[in-house]
């Protein structure tokens, strides 16, 4: 006897336009903005050997939690992209929602503790539609990236221009999805298609994984995020090690770097003991310490994305200049 499951057709869902966001296109950063400097003694070498890395067509990877776009990095991210100082975005669901809400209608974010307690949270009809880009993203057999940043391009949303997903879509720079079933808004919607979700998303994995193929010689930023990055990370430089190594070739020579508000003390190219909390932050042992142990550097930068990426950019433009990778 199967357990009882229960009915997503019993769900109410209400329209976008009644929800009050948390964040409006305000909080956007945009390249010729006015920011106030931020000095952090890793920034001027990890964004020199990122211009080096796009410069002889290494991956360059920035692998984002949903607040770098919360806090306005998008049109940073997006114009480092169409410079070719970046090869590759990964974002978790959350990440992906967010950038089709703010392409949609201009706001995103919400109150949990507001809509948690009508039953409202996250089931809002418009969000729904990344369902429906996952199913034919899944039947084109292109992954949930390409698929959601198709449906935002194609379809013209508004603010198309600083959406993260368009752009991936309009420049071909792979932007994938990694997503945790149960764990995002839509995935409460009665239009969700739980195989046709990993299917778009197992398909992007697969891309993340190709792009580590290139990485040596390369750099993979993990930014605010604490479990997708590092784990999918993981698993991906694994596989294509494990190629690599059958051709007799080896990635180890690259940087990474993580970028997150915790305090790991002095020194992080060392791993902690296992009494020690900060051996289960999982950016440290694995991006900063395990994955770089055989010839690689990382380097780790402590503060608000809303002050250390846009910090990280300026750098990256001045190191380049000019400058524009070749085809």
């Amino acid at each position: 006897m199967p357990f009882p499951q229960f009915d997503r057709s019993r769900l109410q869902l209400q329209p976008l336009a009644g929800r009050s966001h948390d964040l409006d296109r305000g909080c956007l950063i945009f390249p010729e903005d006015a920011r106030e400097p931020l000095e952090h003694p890793a920034l001027p070498e990890l964004a020199g050997r990122i211009v080096a890395a796009a410069e002889h067509h290494r991956t360059v990877m920035f692998c984002c939690g949903a607040h770098v776009l919360r806090k306005g990095n998008g049109p940073l991210l997006i114009d480092l992209m169409q410079r070719g100082l970046v090869s590759h975005l990964a974002l978790n669901g959350a990440g992906a929602i967010h950038d089709f809400e703010m392409a949609l209608v201009g706001g995103t974010s919400e109150s949990v503790a507001r809509y948690v307690r009508t039953g409202e949270f996250g089931l809002w009809r418009e969000t729904g539609r990344i369902n429906d880009a996952a199913v034919a993203g899944a039947d084109d057999g292109i992954g949930l990236g390409e698929a959601i940043g198709r449906m935002i391009q194609q379809e013209e949303f508004p603010y198309r221009e600083t959406s993260v997903l368009a752009a991936g879509f309009r420049l071909q720079v792979p932007v994938t999805v990694h997503v945790a079933i149960g764990q995002d808004i839509i995935h409460e919607h009665p239009n969700f298609d739980p195989a046709a979700t990993a299917t778009a998303s197992y398909t992007d994995f697969l891309i993340f994984t190709e792009g580590l193929t290139r990485l040596e010689g390369g750099a993979f930023l993990n930014v605010g995020t604490a479990v997708m990055g590092p784990e999918v990370y993981l698993k991906a430089i694994t596989m294509a090690r494990n190629v690599a190594r059958q051709q007799g070739e080896e990635i180890r020579h690259f940087v990474t770097a993580v970028f997150d508000l915790r305090d790991l003390g002095d020194r992080t190219d060392a791993e902690a003991a296992k009494d020690d909390p900060r051996y289960y932050f999982r950016p440290y042992k694995t991006v900063l310490v395990r994955t770089v142990a055989d010839g690689g550097k990382s380097f780790y930068v402590r503060g608000d994305h809303g002050r250390t990426i846009p910090a990280l950019y300026d750098r990256i433009v001045e190191k380049a200049g000019p400058w524009k990778p070749g085809p």
